[in-house]
């Protein structure tokens, strides 16, 4: 049963985020090449995106009824945006489309996160638990293999969409026996009551400056390999990198799990992701983007889960209050991030003032939740209290 429920979150966010999100990724090259936008509209279209995410967020944190209708419904449209693509060819109608496919995707992983997570919460298997969020890094993988072959025969951007949401129909498809029909209808707005909690709040913080921080690399990784090395295998094969590095680093957590705790980890790993960035930004060639996508890639899918362990372990009784709450939080920074590159590519012609920016927020990430760097103040706020 644990394994079934395991199996459906990975497959759902295979469709939801791997291909509803992040198909755009590989897919930009292709709709630049093919004058559907310029850069400057790829940083738009992925800001839409993302305010589509944004806005699903923040409807599925206050969702007091309806959770599993949303979850159904957020699989289909990943389906139907992805196919409808194909027949999209231009700023407004890839912007029209991206935005419903955020919605969709925010539906799809917060109320997959709450499901799998209360499920799994006392298997006893922490590693069957975090293999849910390598959901997106097989979907990553997946749509980068299937973009080698687009690029290597030559296809359209339309053709790429239509082999996404394709392969996004077939996996739902195999999902109908399996999704909950059902999904506890607890809301999380103010009438919940999400108590008020300092390390909640940095928390939220850090994971808005890591949505920010990431953003870049995931949604031009692809784009800055084509520049360098266009039309060739090697700038094809570094998004597919990410995604296995992406799989590789939520494994790797869960298996180091018992090794210092989880707000900790969380530091590192936004640390390490900063690192990542600067090799897009500083080394040139292969090597930065090779960097880029193992140090980026490995820590982006270990964020997003010791992010919602650490909320969970923060207030137990709201897991997924509290996953709407970082996601929304994520999805904030997300919207930042591509209008940024979108201002930074207008009046500098190259990412360059952007990344270094996300690399900035993502060591201040670091920094909101490393708990030896928040103990000092906390101490010294419980000696004012106990002593006025």
């Amino acid at each position: 049963m644990h394994l079934q429920t395991a199996l459906t979150g990975f497959i759902a966010l295979i469709i939801a985020m791997g291909i509803g999100r992040f198909a755009l990724t590989p897919q930009l090259p292709l709709m630049i090449q093919d004058n559907q936008i310029d850069v400057t509209g790829a940083g738009l279209v992925a800001a839409v995106n993302y305010l589509g995410y944004l806005v699903g967020s923040f409807d599925a944190m206050r969702a007091q009824s309806h959770a599993a209708l949303r979850l159904h419904l957020g699989l289909w449209l990943s389906v139907v945006c992805a196919l409808a693509s194909a027949w999209a060819g231009d700023l407004a109608s890839h912007g029209i489309l991206r935005f419903v496919a955020g919605v969709a995707s925010a539906w799809v992983m917060i109320m997959i996160a709450g499901w799998t997570q209360d499920q799994l919460a006392h298997s006893g298997r922490p590693t069957l638990a975090a293999a849910v969020f390598t959901g997106p890094g097989a979907g990553i993988v997946l749509v980068g293999s299937v973009a080698i072959l687009i690029n290597q025969i030559f296809a359209s951007a339309g053709a790429g969409w239509v082999a996404y949401g394709v392969v996004a129909l077939l996996a739902l498809v195999s999902l109908q026996r399996t999704l909950p029909r059902q999904l506890p209808d607890r809301g999380s707005g103010p009438s919940v009551g999400l108590p008020r909690s300092a390390a909640l709040t940095r928390l939220a913080l850090s994971y808005g400056l890591a949505g920010f921080g990431y953003i870049l690399p995931a949604t031009f990784l692809a784009h800055l390999a084509w520049k360098q090395y266009p039309g060739s295998l090697l700038a094809d094969l570094f998004w597919p990198v990410f995604g296995l590095a992406a799989m590789a680093g939520v494994l790797i957590g869960a298996h180091t799990s018992l090794r210092g705790n989880t707000p900790t980890r969380l530091a590192w790993a936004l640390w390490l992701q900063a690192l990542g960035v600067l090799a897009c930004w500083l080394v040139p060639g292969v090597p930065g983007l090779a960097l880029g996508a193992i140090l980026a890639g490995g820590t982006f899918l270990a964020i997003v889960q010791l992010a919602m362990q650490t909320g969970r372990e923060l207030v137990p009784e709201h897991s997924r209050a509290v996953a709407g709450l970082i996601t929304t939080a994520y999805a904030v920074g997300q919207l930042v991030g591509p209008l940024l590159a979108a201002i930074s590519t207008h009046y500098f012609d190259s990412l360059d003032p952007a990344l270094a920016m996300a690399a900035f927020a993502l060591v201040a990430a670091g920094v909101l939740v490393h708990p030896q760097l928040q103990r000092e103040p906390e101490d010294a706020l419980c000696e004012h209290q106990n002593h006025p």
